[in-house]
């Protein structure tokens, strides 16, 4: 009966046929708002005769409660028709294969010191940090480096305003251990060191990894056994090894060791300027001063040292021609590193 009402059937038909809920707020201020069709009605309720004003106010009040009853309906189905777009736009096809997401990587330079601290770690070594801004003691002067000695001069170490250094190599980190520390020892110290030096084959800011062994029988024979035994493990080839007399202050005796071209086998080719023999690093019996002036009896133990450039050795593991590649960026040599 209600659908009879002329008024009703306009209503209904108005909202099932509105398009979005803009048309649907329409609607209702068209037929309930403060000047709709239906409060226009129940203004004139006052004009009717006072035995027709309820059933006349009943009618209406059910008019308008079917209006909303409907408004509501229609924006629920709205709503949902809404969703339903939205989610058909966004459906995702689980039949695609998927994106490869490209994996990262660890620098080369840092790839070659997690492998070097791994090596020494298995050996029993412990892996040491220190400070990069140093006094002139522990950089130079506790390692048997006098005021005189040319590795001070200013066009070799980067002096800062407050008369301390940018540290020259890793040792520095050895001394600060010996400082606090009780034999026996065994250390490696890998870090950044700074040097006023720049080009081709060398920049003012490199890496370094040096080794401390301290205990009462130390010598020579251990010492070159582990360098032997490090870079076989190292290089993944036992390729012959030697030992060179050199000077190093902070080291008596010292030596610069060789080892057979990774390249050529000792051969002979451009890599080694066809010497067969590859420079690899330094190393010697730590100077009995430089025991004493860390607090160690030099008279009950004696240690050995060594050091390595890491971009050296990293150059030579990967096949890495130009130091500068390191620094550049290049996303292409980079990604050949992935893991």
């Amino acid at each position: 009966m209600e659908t009879e009402n002329p008024l009703l059937k306009e209503a209904l038909l108005a909202i099932e046929e509105s398009p979005d809920e803009g048309a649907l707020e329409s609607i209702r201020v068209e037929y309930t708002g403060k000047k709709g069709k239906i409060t226009e009605r129940l203004k004139g309720l006052g004009s009717l005769p006072p035995d027709k004003r309820r059933e006349a106010g009943e009618e209406i009040n059910v008019l308008k409660k079917r209006v909303f009853e409907a408004i509501n309906s229609r924006k629920e189905e709205l709503v949902s028709e809404a969703l339903q777009r939205q989610l058909d736009a966004e459906r995702i096809d689980v039949t695609l294969p998927g994106r490869r997401s490209i994996s990262g990587s660890l620098h080369p330079i840092s790839l070659t010191i997690e492998r070097i601290s791994s090596i020494f770690l298995s050996a029993g070594y412990e892996v040491v940090e220190g400070p990069e801004i140093e006094d002139e003691y522990h950089n130079f002067e506790a390692l048997n480096i006098p005021e005189h000695h040319p590795a001070r001069a200013m066009h070799d170490t980067f002096y800062l305003e407050s008369g301390e250094v940018l540290r020259t190599h890793t040792s520095p980190v050895q001394i600060r251990v010996m400082e606090n520390a009780n034999p026996p020892i065994k250390i490696i110290c890998p870090g950044r060191v700074y040097r006023c030096d720049s080009d081709l084959t060398h920049t003012p800011m490199f890496h370094q990894v040096e080794g401390l062994f301290i205990d009462e029988h130390a010598n020579f024979a251990g010492l070159k056994g582990t360098v032997e035994d490090f870079l076989h493990a190292f290089f993944e080839k036992e390729l012959p090894v030697r030992f060179r007399p050199s000077y190093f202050p902070f080291t008596e005796p010292s030596a610069e060791v060789d080892m057979a071209c990774v390249k050529c086998s000792g051969k002979g080719c451009r890599v080694c300027s066809n010497s067969g023999w590859l420079e690899i690093m330094g190393c010697g019996m730590v100077h009995p001063k430089v025991l004493d002036m860390s607090g160690i009896d030099a008279k009950i133990f004696c240690g050995f040292a060594f050091g390595m450039g890491v971009e050296r050795l990293a150059m030579l593991r990967y096949g890495v021609g130009d130091l500068r590649t390191y620094f550049e960026n290049d996303l292409r040599f980079l990604s050949q590193f992935v893991g």
